[in-house]
Parts: C-alpha cells; sequence; structure tokens
C-alpha cells in the first residue's frame, strides 16, 4: 500500500541531510497517483508539489489544437513542479501521471520556505532542475533528427530507469502522444524491436528482454541524459529502498 512507502524511495529526500529532512517530513502527504491522472495544467497555479517514489509522470505540452508531445518525464530521482518555487508561479507543461504508483505531496509554500532557509534542498532542487533542462532539450532534439525506433528506444530505458524490474505498461496511443507521431509508426517500430528480440509487446504491457541492446539501439540522447542525471543527482544512499534502474 502506498501509505507505507518510505519517502526516502524518493531520491532527493534520500539525499537531504537528517535534520533537513527531520523538519521535511512531517510537511509530507503520501498519496496514491493512479493511471492517467492529471496533476497539473499548463499555465495553471498548483498548491502542491510531488515527489514520485513508484510512479512515473510525463511532462506534455499541448497544442491549442489539442495534440500533445511529452517533453519530459519524472519519477523518484525527483519531483514535479519545480518551476513553482524556482520563481515562475505557474507550470509550464501539463503533468500527467503515466505508471501508477505513489508519492508524497508538500504544500508549494511549505518546500519554498526550506528552498530559502536550507542550503542542502536548495542545491539538489537547481541540480534536478539542470538535469530536468537537460532531458528537455535533448527530447527536442530526438524528436526532430533520429528515427521512431531510436525514440521509442530512448523512451522505454529512460522509464527503466524510473521504476523497479523490466515491465511497462504503455499502449501505443499512449507511446504515440508521448512522441509526437503516429500511432501506425509506433506499431512498426514496437514490431521491429520485438522481432530484434529487445522487447515482448502485448495488449499495452511491454517487457524488455535485452536491454544492453536496447540501449545499443537508442540514439545517443539517452546517454546524455543518463550521464548528467548521475553527475547531477545523488545515487540513493545504501540502506534505502531503490526503484530505479539507474546503475
Amino acid at each position: 500500500m502506498f501509505a507505507y512507502e518510505d519517502p526516502r524511495q524518493n531520491h532527493l529526500l534520500a539525499a537531504l541531510p537528517a535534520d533537513a529532512y527531520a523538519c521535511l517530513l512531517p510537511e509530507l502527504t503520501p498519496i496514491a497517483m493512479p493511471l492517467g491522472w492529471v496533476l497539473y495544467e499548463s499555465g495553471g497555479h498548483p498548491g502542491y508539489l510531488y515527489f514520485p517514489t513508484s510512479c512515473i509522470v510525463s511532462l506534455l505540452y499541448v497544442t491549442e489544437s489539442g495534440a500533445s508531445t511529452e517533453v519530459g518525464l519524472a519519477g523518484n530521482e525527483g519531483l514535479v513542479g519545480i518551476s513553482l518555487f524556482m520563481g515562475g508561479g505557474t507550470t509550464t507543461s501539463r503533468a500527467v501521471v503515466e505508471s501508477a504508483g505513489a508519492g508524497y505531496r508538500i504544500r508549494v509554500g511549505v518546500l519554498r520556505r526550506e528552498f530559502e532557509t536550507r542550503g542542502a534542498l536548495h542545491r539538489l532542487a537547481l541540480c534536478y532542475a539542470q538535469a530536468l533542462i537537460t532531458q528537455i532539450a535533448q527530447t527536442a532534439v530526438c524528436n526532430r533528427h533520429h528515427a521512431v525506433d531510436q525514440q521509442l528506444s530512448r523512451r522505454l530505458l529512460l522509464s527503466l530507469d524510473r521504476r523497479p524490474g523490466n515491465e511497462l505498461t504503455m499502449t501505443q496511443e499512449q507511446i504515440a502522444g508521448t512522441l509526437g507521431v503516429r500511432r501506425e509508426s509506433v506499431t512498426a517500430a514496437a514490431s521491429r524491436l520485438q522481432a530484434a528480440g529487445l522487447i515482448r509487446y502485448a495488449r499495452g504491457h511491454i517487457t524488455v528482454l535485452d536491454r544492453p541492446g536496447l540501449e545499443q539501439r537508442a540514439c545517443e540522447c539517452y546517454g546524455v541524459v543518463r550521464k548528467e542525471y548521475d553527475r547531477l543527482l545523488p545515487q540513493p544512499p545504501s540502506g534505502t529502498v531503490a526503484t530505479t534502474g539507474r546503475r
């Protein structure tokens, strides 16, 4: 049950010094995060930020026509809503739970106060923001210059990095929306990856059979993002429960 998950399954919370974590803990509220739940709409003024522990949240840009493309992904390596306490005050993208799980939420005002008074949280948040900016920029490059097979491989690897095991639940329609391509393109790309023995796909369930092979199939964008996250963000401390594929 989500109520029993350790907040330190979130790597940012786990990296806080003991005194900073103790001050923040009473303000954290455990929350179930079901598939498809919209945390934020673009331009909104929500009152909470979220620290995922076992869910994955997709950050989407939605056009006036209603079309959407994913610009970033957040999971237990970071937080959702960082723009709210970095001077913006509003969200710049739509945030939707892509993979159901749990997390913790905290009021924006509380986290902003902690951000301003505690150096450790300040540094961690800025490092996470830089890593997220790298992911967003690299996603734009990937969507413009690389084949759908490579984009799909990158996207699957990013999801694996944010949850345990080698299984994902994603429909072809969902993948098409995140990549900003036609569903038929996703069907063809998934078929090629399956024929190569890299994944098994059936009824919205994807099992990654050969992660090293999938990493070779992906473009350089995945490696760039992975390297930056590993450089900027702390690895889970020993003794905490890790739910990520990051090595």
